[in-house]
């Protein structure tokens, strides 16, 4: 199924924005002190990070394909994708700036998703309900994936401490 790989893609094309300015962005001396705690991000790590959220993504929209879109795991990251838009909003309303994935927000997940749901229903294929412990494995990835990113640098930290 098509529309299942087309979640990757717009995955790419969104994490590829990402991947290009979260370094520079991260390193910015200007951020609130939340976001000072837990930044800031080397290209490597960013790219780990953004890598192993990939297979999350891939395993998805294989799951997707294998389906033909009925996977609740392909439909729990098919609407964690659409939701996440509003992350990328939020951030840049409360920073007052550009912040990494806020160009391909508008032009690529958010039409990508609604798009895709469109297409699920005009298909026929049934709307799994919602998963809450799925839900929730899911909107661990990213935090995971960054925790595991930046081990290296927290080992370094601790070695030298």
């Amino acid at each position: 199924m098509k529309l299942a790989w087309g979640l990757l893609a717009a995955w790419i094309v969104h994490d590829l924005e990402e991947l290009a300015t979260m370094p520079s962005f991260s390193q910015q001396q200007d951020l609130p002190a939340p976001l000072t705690r837990i930044l800031p991000m080397s290209r490597t790590e960013a790219a780990t990070a953004i890598g192993l959220t990939g297979v999350a993504m891939a395993a998805a929209s294989a799951a997707g394909a294998a389906t033909g879109g009925r996977s609740k795991f392909f439909q729990a990251s098919l609407l964690g994708f659409g939701l996440h838009a509003g992350t990328h909003i939020a951030q840049s309303a409360v920073l007052r700036r550009y912040t990494p994935g806020l160009i391909t927000t508008p032009l690529v997940v958010i039409p990508f998703s609604a798009w895709a749901w469109r297409r699920l229903r005009a298909d026929g294929v049934p709307i799994a309900p919602s998963d809450r412990r799925l839900n929730l494995a899911l909107a661990a990835v990213v935090p995971v994936a960054h925790t595991i990113a930046r081990l290296p640098r927290l080992r370094r930290r601790r070695a030298s401490g």
